[in-house]
């Protein structure tokens, strides 16, 4: 008699942000925000950007914060963001850092293969602002602006380039044991629901960058 066996394989999706942030509410927080014009707010009120809005939430949650210091100006690349964090001098003592950074590569026709070594260095430049505590970094990926008014028209061009930088800024992040949020989703939603990009018909709303707060502080435990 032949038995067969038949072999049942389940596959365990893990989630992008598996590596937590985890606070003590006795442990006030020191946030550091290093980014482009996704993490100043371009368009919207200072109150509305993400940043602002994760402190927001954070404190609510029973945390005390400091408010956030943003390294962060509109159209600046990976190169731009390592230079000015050289420059500012900060100390290297935040108990939060995030990064979110590489759309201006992608919109000024850089390469993922230059993006790879950029970003990577950023990334320990963020461990190191985090007093080289990687627990306490936390990575957010690049959103796509094909889903909104300006980019519409090239919409599967700029979707493919920005999945390709993602994927590298992604693997580079989990390998290191960092939490990485995917707000990229939440993004191509900006034309179905016209409320979630700005005033400029490019960036996110002060709406939208409430749904990311939202997808960031799942990824976050409060003790």
């Amino acid at each position: 008699m032949r038995l067969i066996f038949t072999v049942i394989i389940i596959f365990i999706m893990i989630p992008d942000s598996a590596a937590q942030l985890v606070f003590n509410k006795e442990q006030p927080v020191k946030f550091l925000a290093l980014g482009d014009s996704y993490t100043i707010g371009e368009s919207v009120a200072e109150e509305e950007r993400w940043p602002e809005l994760l402190a927001a939430s954070l404190r609510a949650a029973g945390l005390t914060i400091e408010k956030p210091k943003i390294i962060a100006t509109t159209g600046w690349r990976t190169d731009q963001l390592k230079a000015a964090i050289i420059a500012s001098g900060l100390p290297d003592d935040y108990n939060l850092v995030s990064l979110l950074i590489g759309v201006n590569n992608q919109y000024q026709k850089k390469t993922e293969e230059e993006y790879e070594p950029e970003f990577s260095e950023l990334l320990d430049m963020a461990i190191k602002k985090a007093g080289g505590n990687k627990k306490n970094v936390f990575v957010v990926s690049i959103p796509d602006y094909g889903y909104t008014p300006f980019g519409q028209q090239r919409q599967k061009e700029i979707s493919d380039a920005l999945d390709e930088f993602n994927e590298v800024n992604k693997e580079i992040t989990l390998a290191r044991g960092i939490a990485y949020f995917n707000i990229t989703e939440i993004s191509r939603d900006g034309l179905k629901n016209p409320e979630l990009v700005a005033g400029d018909r490019l960036h996110p709303s002060g709406a939208m960058y409430k749904l990311w707060v939202e997808e960031i502080m799942k990824g976050i435990r409060i003790r």
